[in-house]
């Protein structure tokens, strides 16, 4: 059924990993690269595939930007990819035979890494749906943690893994957590309280809940790199909205 599903990535600047993403998916006929507004090799890297369709425009949050990507797929059926996820072979093996019903939508399972290390207790391995048709259904609007909607769909998951790559040194976690900070603080102007204090609170219990209840530290350094993160992400979540609240 490959032929029948359209790959959509949405990317900026993702040269690190677009490559190997690409690579992966030489047997789709069409891949749409939306891209949003690049400066490093990502466009030309694209440009090398035949079986890429390159589209460019803004980033309009996350939600948004997924569903109009999806309008330049050839295919009603979307796989919905990030430039740094990697299908492997037994998922494309699985997906060949997989029988696609309209009335379901499919999640992946995926194995998180930071640089080539498989995060197994930070991260875990998580389900996403993201393979879907997008006659019945689509990626809500929400500017950060997106997701398919899938209200009176059935769920299934897809047999194989892709790999997630997310983050190469230290500098990736600090650009990601200023932008989904941002993104989410955006979102949520008028709808959520927020204060100093639960800033703080909530980058404290996200800092314990992953290092600790989810056993980070058996992570080694990249669990305490993660944690730290986690907890600089939530912090300025909240203070960013916080900002944004009291200017309104």
């Amino acid at each position: 059924m490959i032929d029948d599903i359209s790959v959509v990535i949405i990317v900026k600047n993702g040269e690190r990993t677009i490559k190997s993403t690409l690579d992966a998916l030489s047997q789709f006929s069409d891949v749409v690269v939306y891209d949003n507004g690049s400066t490093d090799n990502t466009l030309a890297i694209s440009k090398s595939y035949k079986n890429v369709n390159l589209a460019q425009g803004d980033f309009l949050g996350f939600g948004m930007t997924k569903n109009k990507a999806t309008t330049y797929a050839k295919n009603d059926w979307v796989l919905s990819l990030d430039a740094d996820e990697v299908v492997d072979a037994d998922f494309l093996i699985n997906l060949e035979n997989l029988p696609l019903n309209k009335t379901s939508v499919y999640q992946i399972f995926r194995k998180n890494f930071y640089q080539q290390k498989h995060i197994k207790h930070c991260w875990n391995n998580d389900k996403i749906v993201r393979l879907y048709c997008r006659q019945k259904t689509q990626f809500n609007n929400n500017k950060v943690h997106e997701k398919v909607l899938s209200d009176g769909l059935k769920i299934k998951s897809l047999i194989g893994f892709v790999n997630h790559y997310p983050y190469n040194n230290i500098s990736d976690f600090i650009k990601k957590l200023d932008t989904y900070s941002s993104e989410f603080a955006l979102d949520n102007i008028g709808k959520k309280s927020s204060s100093p204090i639960r800033a703080v609170l909530n980058g404290g219990f996200s800092f314990f809940k992953t290092y600790f209840l989810k056993r980070g530290f058996l992570d080694g350094y990249a669990g305490l790199v993660i944690a730290f993160s986690h907890m600089a992400t939530n912090f300025y979540k909240y203070i960013k909205l916080y900002e944004l609240n009291r200017k309104k």
